[in-house]
């Protein structure tokens, strides 16, 4: 089996990924058709959604359904298409184009289907999947509440059993997606007040009701309450899972959460990216088309190398998962294969939301004072797109997440981190820069020195580690560039190896971004390493200044040649579906 953070301790020759350009046929069917689905019938609707008109948000998801698009995790037995991960991944990055709806579509596709698909009885996922997967119910996740948003597990909402087996929920759940016309809600309360549990609540079981539209920042054409239980009587069949698990389901849903959100915020980068490149081309100053201005281009190139390595570790992920899942999993084999990857999931939700804020930001700067208006849609992409690094746990609690679980899978026996540790110890003796010209060479320096800074962080301060969160941020910020810069290395390879006509841009998109990724993470590392050397450490004396040395890479020619091929067509360069 596959297993989760293996390639951080491989060797010099990690593993083949999956990469979009070896998808085949069937998937890139899959990708036209959600596309034209957007183009043709969203992004119009788009104003009516914006109004708040959530009959035209459940019609378009309905005509979600009748694609196919909604039901890709579900088996063809429970009404889906049982499509692999590869799947969902063209469906949820074509649909990301238009924010708004994507968080509708995502609340269905993932966050309510996720928990029944791995958790639900036969009989509750004969109830309520093939309708969910149809699009004739929709569907609500029910996880936050005021006081417990990162803290999830700190909830107070409370679930008791009454005479009759039944149970009465009470509470109040907050910054629900799908609050305003969801038919199913899967809610989280404690039962007794102690233990966490999951339910299956309907809109019209009695006490339940839904609050006012939240006044957001963006998302303007998404529904968003709160949720309100007062005494909310649920049958005993509708409780999920196991008394006192709920925290299982909560967790696996958000590492699907947020394995599919990288999707939509790669999806939006990207079409985020031609509408700066449209723009950048029709728009005059100084007698010439801005796009013709180094400086303009210079974004462009940067716009594109940054979704190019976003697109790189989703492939990958959903890849990894599905070499996971057995022929025919059930609902136990899906949710260990999510729980396995966690901690890509992770290292995809931080890399995908912030990647896709510095395309929104750019392409308002692109559109200078024209983004700053609503006349333009370069607003609204920027407003839309700031929630992303709070979606599904901040991306604080994801950079958390990260070293924490590798460290856990250590200790467990799962991982062989010290063994790692050990050579890391000896392999930062040397000078990165020798051999520095190989990308490959470099990225294994870059995941050499992510373990070396968790072994020296474990010796240091022990069960008290979990309280430098300084420290812990930026190893996990070394574990993701290592993470991108190896995907986007490892897609470049065999872009070169099949010939793609696109093989030079697939080198360029590569080179430049393990060149910055490794001046990152050496800035990260030495940032790190400055707080973990104890006084008198004899091994410091001997160590090289430089931990992660950049490959002899010439950035600039390389950037000019993306830009250049980016604005030559009206397609992104790297296009499965072109």
């Amino acid at each position: 089996m596959t297993r989760g953070c293996a390639w951080l301790l491989g060797d010099d020759a990690p593993a083949p990924a999956l990469v979009p350009e070896a998808l085949g046929e069937e998937h890139r069917l899959i990708a036209r058709t959600a596309e034209e689905f957007v183009l043709q019938e969203v992004l119009p609707a788009l104003p009516d959604l914006e109004r708040k008109r959530w009959d035209v948000a459940r019609a378009l998801v309905a005509r979600a359904g009748a694609l196919g698009l909604i039901a890709a995790d579900v088996p063809e037995a429970l009404g889906g298409v049982g499509l692999d991960k590869a799947a969902s991944v063209v469906i949820g990055d074509a649909i990301g184009a238009c924010p708004s709806f994507a968080t509708t579509f995502g609340a269905q596709s993932g966050l309510a289907i996720i928990p029944l698909l791995c958790f639900g009885t036969p009989e509750q996922q004969q109830r309520y999947l093939p309708r969910l997967a149809s699009g004739e119910i929709l569907g609500a996740y029910c996880l936050s509440e005021t006081g417990s948003g990162s803290d999830a597990l700190g909830a107070r909402a409370r679930a008791t059993r009454l005479e009759d087996g039944s149970w009465s929920l009470t509470g109040e759940k907050m910054w629900i997606s799908n609050g305003g016309f969801a038919d199913l809600f899967v809610v989280f309360a404690k039962v007794d007040g102690e233990r966490f549990s999951a339910f299956l609540v309907e809109r019209g079981f009695p006490g339940v009701s839904t609050g006012a539209e939240e006044h957001k920042m963006g998302l303007h054409g998404s529904s968003t309450t709160p949720l309100v239980l007062q005494e909310a009587r649920v049958p005993a069949a509708n409780l999920l899972g196991e008394i006192g698990a709920g925290h299982k389901i909560a967790f696996n849903v958000l590492n699907y959460g947020r394995f599919k959100l990288g999707a939509m915020c790669s999806g939006g980068a990207r079409a985020a990216l031609l509408e700066a490149i449209r723009y950048a081309a029709g728009r005059r100053q100084f007698g010439r088309p801005i796009a013709s201005f180094g400086a303009i281009r210079h974004k462009i190139a940067e716009m594109t190398i940054r979704v190019y390595a976003v697109e790189s570790m989703l492939y990958r992920t959903a890849g990894m998962i599905d070499a996971a899942l057995p022929e025919g999993a059930d609902g136990r084999a899906i949710a260990a294969a999510l729980e396995e990857f966690a901690v890509e999931a992770s290292l995809l939700k931080i890399a995908s939301s912030e990647a896709i804020d510095y395309v929104v930001d750019e392409n308002v700067q692109i559109h200078g004072g024209n983004g700053f208006v609503a006349d333009y849609p370069a607003e609204r992409r920027y407003r839309d797109a700031r929630v992303n690094r709070i979606f599904e746990g901040t991306n604080e609690i994801n950079r958390l997440v990260v070293p924490a679980q590798i460290l856990k899978r250590g200790r467990a026996g799962r991982l062989p981190l010290a063994d790692a540790a050990a050579r890391a110890e000896s392999e930062m003796r040397g000078d990165p820069r020798a051999g520095s010209g190989a990308s490959i060479a470099v990225v294994q320096r870059m995941k050499a020195t992510a373990v070396w800074l968790l072994g020296r962080a474990v010796r240091r301060h022990g069960e008290a580690l979990d309280q430098e969160q300084e420290v812990l941020m930026l190893i996990a910020d070394v574990v993701t560039d290592a993470f991108a810069a190896e995907s986007a290395m490892l897609r470049a390879g065999a872009a070169r190896r099949a010939g793609h006509r696109s093989a030079a841009l697939h080198a360029d998109a590569a080179d430049v971004f393990v060149h910055d990724a490794a001046r990152r993470a050496d800035t990260a590392a030495a940032i790190a390493l400055a707080a973990l050397d104890e006084d008198g450490d004899p091994a410091a004396a001997g160590r090289p200044a430089t931990l992660v040395a950049a490959p002899r890479v010439d950035t600039i020619a390389a950037r000019r040649r993306i830009a250049e091929a980016a604005l030559a067509g009206s397609r992104y360069i790297f296009s499965i579906t072109s």
